[in-house]
């Protein structure tokens, strides 16, 4: 089985990507809550949900894997938008979905301040030694301040890593990490998994949209005997370092 590619600029999916817009928009009224004021954010997200709606039928959240059991799609948690867990727990205790997609008027409100005062929070100048990049690429989670160092060393020959993005070929096209190595997309991900020919014993850094899929993807790899498995911890949407189309 080769990946599922939708085609971004075909009539049907701008034809569904539509529908899926006023959708979050009625979600939005319904509950009184606001988009992210990170508009990349809410942008990929409404193209995840309307590629699942394309590949499913149903408006799976992006962010989490999708498995088909007896030929009938299902989502991790059963997170379909507007999720259970985001109406019931995560809107309500954090203010903002796990998607990031909805929050509260009030979280957007802190967003929007954070964001406008917001200064580079890690700085590189120093560098790492290998020793120290040998540390960090061992972890289990690492933030995007954090890979954007390793990258930086990688490309001096002082660390060596596979950087895999375990998310869609759509958002692929969007944007992925100037650096990875892999697409191993979670809805064909034992099939491509195979063709990316990993080594278990080299260090696997994954990534998503948030790190929801890659959290579950690194478990299904440390079950599979896989044994330098990391996670971006709050996937791209968190990482400040180059991108490309």
């Amino acid at each position: 089985m080769s990946i599922i590619k939708i085609d971004m600029n075909s009539p049907e999916f701008q034809e569904e990507m539509q529908k899926t817009i006023k959708f979050t928009d009625k979600v939005i009224k319904q509950f009184n809550w606001e988009y992210n004021p990170q508009a990349e954010i809410n942008e990929g997200v409404q193209m995840g949900l309307a590629r699942n709606k394309m590949m499913y039928n149903k408006r799976f959240c992006p962010c989490f894997m999708v498995e088909v059991v007896d030929e009938k799609p299902r989502s991790v948690e059963d997170r379909i938008c507007p999720c259970k867990p985001a109406l019931e727990h995560e809107i309500p205790e954090e203010g903002v979905c796990h998607c990031q997609i909805f929050c509260t008027p009030e979280f957007a409100a802190a967003k929007r301040v954070e964001l406008g005062m917001e200064e580079v929070v890690h700085t590189h100048s120093r560098g790492l030694t290998k020793e120290e990049c040998q540390v960090l690429v061992n972890q289990r989670e690492i933030d995007g301040d954090e890979l954007i160092a390793l990258i930086e060393a990688r490309d001096l020959g002082m660390v060596s890593f596979k950087i895999v993005d375990v998310r869609e070929h759509m958002e692929w096209q969007m944007g992925h990490i100037t650096g990875a190595d892999k697409l191993i997309p979670t809805s064909s991900f034992f099939q491509t998994l195979d063709d990316a020919k990993l080594d278990k014993n080299e260090n696997i850094i994954l990534y998503c949209h948030v790190g929801s899929r890659s959290a579950h993807c690194a478990r299904i790899l440390g079950d599979m005997g896989y044994t330098k498995i990391s996670n971006l911890t709050h996937g791209i949407v968190s990482y400040g370092g180059p991108k490309e189309r």
